[in-house]
């Protein structure tokens, strides 16, 4: 599973999906939004954003029980 974590430093909110993506096994790859005009744009006022094999399945926050279902999968 490839998993991308859109972040931006100080948000508390992706330090917390990170632990949730961690505790269920995932290694998440972080990029900070802030460094990229494009993504910024994109993600300002919704991160984190968890995308998962090339979709984005969550925005602002990382609902439990769907990425268990997910990972079932």
């Amino acid at each position: 599973m490839n998993v991308i974590l859109y972040t931006r430093a100080g948000c508390h909110l992706c330090d917390d999906a990170k632990l949730l993506l961690q505790n269920h096994g995932l290694s998440p790859q972080e990029v900070d939004i802030d460094a990229d005009p494009a993504l910024t744009a994109r993600f300002d006022t919704c991160v984190p954003v968890v995308e998962i094999d090339g979709q984005v399945r969550f925005r602002g926050v990382v609902n439990e029980v769907l990425l268990r279902r997910l990972l079932r999968k």
